[in-house]
């Protein structure tokens, strides 16, 4: 069961359900005339105002610190956090499917797969990634964000599955990684823009993002099923992604890009929503 849903969007703001809540977000993707009604608009349970440079919630009624929000058999903490997010990315719930997918059918086969969740977040993908019957190494940057994606896994029934939690800088694991000769069937990253590691390590996108996929590919076992990449950069685009992990087709399969989207709750709209590129084996 999902209970999220992106009601309407446009004019530079999105309204989304969480579960019970209707949270309304500014949105800078959101480059069209709204479809509902202003007073339908007015009817979110909270609304994100940037004012004078500050952002801050207004709401309508009384919130519990976090609530749950489900994504088919993934559950999520969701939170009114700062700089308007929530605690979960729903743009991302096709790449969800898609590991799943890729996952599930080589477990299916009697195969191991291991996978190496880079800035990581929340844990969607490693949710995924579990669910399906992998393991996975989960990094992240900050403790307080890898706590919650540790709350998403027993919210989800999936507490007992195989997971190690890192708390570090994302170049840094990989490099150690490269050093001790470990291997995964799969990685994931979604990298930010600009970000800090644990002891104030620097990480900026256009400077890093390329040698850090050149490092990952090492990481790679022979038998390896996949490599995903997301973005938010706007110094990037779905092509450059793609261009970046194109190499991996000489161990076959093929490699896709796009836009990440969400559909409105009628289908008949999509909010653009990031970026990514993906390869996989077959």
């Amino acid at each position: 069961m999902t209970t999220y849903h992106l009601i309407d969007s446009g004019d530079g703001e999105k309204l989304e359900q969480f579960a019970e809540f209707v949270l309304r977000r500014p949105d800078p993707q959101a480059l069209y005339p709204k479809r509902l009604s202003i007073g339908e608009w007015e009817k979110a349970d909270a609304t994100f105002e940037i004012r004078e440079g500050k952002g801050k919630w207004n709401k309508a009624r009384e919130f519990p610190d976090t609530w749950v929000t489900q994504f088919d058999d993934l559950s999520f903490s969701t939170t009114l956090g700062s700089f308007k997010h929530v605690g979960v990315f729903p743009e991302q719930e096709t790449n969800w499917k898609w590991l799943k997918e890729t996952i599930a059918k080589s477990v299916a086969e009697g195969k191991k797969v291991s996978v190496l969740n880079l800035f990581a977040y929340t844990g969607g993908a490693t949710l995924a990634c579990l669910s399906a019957g992998a393991e996975v190494v989960h990094v992240d940057a900050s403790q307080g964000i890898v706590d919650v994606a540790v709350k998403n896994t027993e919210l989800s029934g999936l507490k007992e599955k195989p997971v190690r939690w890192i708390v570090d800088d994302v170049k840094k694991f990989v490099a150690r990684e490269i050093k001790r000769g470990n291997k995964y069937h799969g990685i994931i990253m979604d990298p930010p823009a600009f970000g800090h590691g644990p002891k104030k390590e620097v990480w900026n996108i256009e400077e890093h993002l390329v040698p850090l996929i050149q490092d990952a590919k090492e990481l790679l076992h022979s038998e390896s099923l996949f490599f995903l990449v997301n973005g938010y950069s706007t110094g990037f685009s779905p092509l450059a992604y793609a261009n970046n992990i194109e190499s991996l087709t000489k161990r076959g399969g093929q490699v896709e890009s796009g836009e990440l989207s969400i559909p409105e709750k009628d289908g008949k709209r999509a909010l653009p929503a990031g970026m990514f590129a993906r390869w996989r084996s077959y």
